[in-house]
């Protein structure tokens, strides 16, 4: 394993309990989603991200996943202080590639303010930046650049299906207090194309990306640990999102929910009795301790479909406690099972957050 990181030290958990909840907007109905507007940001609210995954290869084979994640923290709604310099937003971006074949994971992390062009996102076009990672939407396709040390990524990726929208309309509720919700939708299969570099060595690739963007001001409820979350891209043409959020005790939040996607972009909601996860093989984090299911068995009875969840490899952890506080394991993942009887195949994203460091309910609820 790799890492980096610039802007280390940098408390963001203190800095996002210290805002003011009162002033932001809150996620407590529907959103009028239009696009390609929304992918820009959406100042009013507190706590924003936008998310990519793929799973990769190359002409002769390869395989490589790749994560790239750009967060925008409130820290002041209206600052008092007019410089450019004073901290209204905290900009910190996720930078991964996972080298399957080789079982090697590179991750990188930049933490900024925004200041004189440093990092941001604009809110009239789709453009957000952390130094020299950003993404950019040219027409319909969005043009990702990332590189750190002896990894660089340089990707275009064109959606091959509408945004689908998770929860009622987009509003995804995370709890059962008013407002800890967040709006939430996905491009769930995007054909990728470009180059990906590692060890100093350019790859020409190809293959399938995700896209998740949220927009909300409180998002747990302090009982709530972490969430388990699966972003899944069935050979058959569908796909599945599916998190479930899990409280201090271990046990499932009734909150927890999904979306099934059929091959021609129509999308079913799939509420907690809908569908079971069931982890299986773990691995222990040599850095953190830390102990996450690697291997989990997915069911929805109600669509016939049951298959497992395998990572590509086990170290896949994105160890940032240094600076933010936090670690999670993020990692490429390999899909085999059945539907309504015949065998389905797949790739897709793990995300595991809770297992290490601080709860995510206490990071991400509403300040007082």
């Amino acid at each position: 394993m790799t890492g980096a990181s610039k802007g280390a030290g940098v408390l963001i958990v203190c800095l996002v309990t210290a805002a003011g909840a009162g002033e932001w907007k809150s996620a407590v109905e529907p959103h009028p989603f239009r696009f390609p507007e929304d992918h820009a940001a959406h100042e009013n609210y507190r706590i924003e991200w936008w998310y990519y995954t793929g799973n990769l290869e190359t002409r002769d084979g390869r395989r490589f996943g790749y994560q790239l994640t750009f967060f925008r923290t409130g820290v002041v709604r209206e600052p008092e202080n007019p410089s450019r310099w004073t901290i209204r937003d905290l900009y910190t971006a996720h930078f991964a590639v996972s080298d399957i074949d080789r079982r090697q994971f590179h991750f990188f992390e930049r933490v900024n303010r925004r200041g004189i062009g440093w990092a941001g996102a604009e809110t009239d076009t789709y453009h957000v930046w952390n130094g020299d990672w950003k993404v950019r939407l040219e027409g319909n396709s969005h043009h990702l650049v990332a590189e750190q040390d002896q990894c660089r990524i340089a990707l275009t990726l064109s959606p091959t299906k509408p945004p689908v929208l998770h929860g009622e309309a987009g509003l995804s509720q995370k709890g059962p207090s008013t407002g800890n919700a967040s709006h939430y939708y996905s491009q769930t299969r995007m054909q990728t194309t470009g180059l990906l570099t590692v060890g100093g060595r350019e790859f020409p690739v190809h293959g399938t990306s995700w896209m998740d963007h949220e927009f909300s001001t409180s998002f747990l409820e302090e009982g709530q640990q972490g969430w388990d979350w699966f972003a899944v891209q069935l050979d058959d043409g569908r796909e599945l999102m599916i998190y479930q959020i899990r409280r201090a005790d271990g046990t499932p939040d009734p909150h927890s929910s999904g979306t099934l996607v059929a091959a021609d972009g129509a999308a079913v909601h799939l509420g907690i009795d809908q569908f079971s996860l069931v982890p299986g093989r773990r691995w222990r984090s040599g850095e953190t301790t830390a102990t996450y299911p690697i291997q989990w068995t997915v069911r929805v009875p109600g669509q016939r479909l049951e298959f497992d969840v395998r990572a590509a490899f086990s170290d896949q952890e994105m160890n940032t406690i240094g600076s933010t506080g936090l670690a999670y394991w993020e990692g490429a993942v390999v899909i085999e099972g059945r539907s309504e009887g015949k065998p389905v195949r797949g790739r897709g994203y793990l995300e595991m957050t809770g297992y290490a460091g601080k709860s995510l309910g206490r990071v991400l609820q509403s300040p007082p």
